[in-house]
């Protein structure tokens, strides 16, 4: 028996719906259902401002101050000096392979 291309053209088309509500099964079967966010309102507290008296720093408080400053700066200050190595290197790294 031969069949025309017709019948086998109709033939695949009537299967397309079944094909697709079983692809539609097999996939809520395996969805993970999400869960609807809640909104939280956060009150929030009024913050606080005090106000510091005028105070008196300790001598020696204000020596350790001026001390780490100066350490602070001495640091920048080699941290400047690397960096300008390092970038001299590069340089020079460029300029032999040229």
């Amino acid at each position: 028996m031969a069949f025309s291309e017709t019948r086998i053209v109709i033939g695949g088309l009537a299967h397309v719906p079944v094909l697709i509500f079983i692809a539609n099964f097999i996939k809520g079967k395996f969805v993970i259902k999400t869960e609807e966010t809640k909104d939280t309102i956060v009150k929030e507290e009024p913050v606080k401002i005090i106000e510091l008296k005028n105070t008196v720093v300790k001598e020696g408080k204000a020596e350790t101050l001026k001390e780490l400053s100066n350490k602070l700066d001495n640091i920048e200050q080699k941290a400047d000096e690397v960096y300008e190595k390092v970038k001299k290197k590069k340089k020079d790294k460029k300029k032999k392979k040229k």
